[in-house]
């Protein structure tokens, strides 16, 4: 009997878990639906340096590597892809804004082709990107 007994009291002085577990499943659905992931163009550049660099977060990012070659979404894309690609993307979020990553050997003409491919979209946020000096 004293078994039986000694289980009661266990039994209840024990915490019961489950409504914190279903809080903490809670707040990590919370953290992934509201979480903003990082977007990677595809291709790493040495950015161009400039003194008045600011840091912001962008939506659509656009990559120009020392050849000219133009990479969104870890593609690459053709110069007359360009418009089509950033259309797309933009429909998927309306709100977002562009940054164009060119390297510091990639040429100004690629960097104003994809400029003048957003403008005509109708992105109104155009920047582009540096580093710090």
């Amino acid at each position: 009997m004293s078994r039986k007994q000694t289980t009661a009291e266990e039994e209840a002085g024990a915490i019961d878990l489950t409504p914190m577990l279903d809080v903490v499943f809670i707040m990590l659905i919370f953290f992934i639906v509201t979480a903003t992931f990082i977007k990677e163009p595809g291709v790493d550049v040495v950015k161009p340096e400039a003194t008045t660099a600011d840091l912001k977060a962008a939506s659509i990012l656009v990559a120009i590597n020392d050849n000219d070659e133009i990479w969104i979404a870890k593609e690459k894309v053709d110069d007359r892809q360009v418009k089509n690609t950033l259309e797309r993307l933009y429909a998927e979020n309306p709100k977002g804004w562009l940054v164009i990553q060119p390297d510091k050997e990639a040429s100004i003409e690629k960097v104003a082709l994809i400029a003048d491919a957003a403008r005509r979209i109708g992105i109104e946020k155009v920047s582009v990107a540096t580093e710090k000096s």
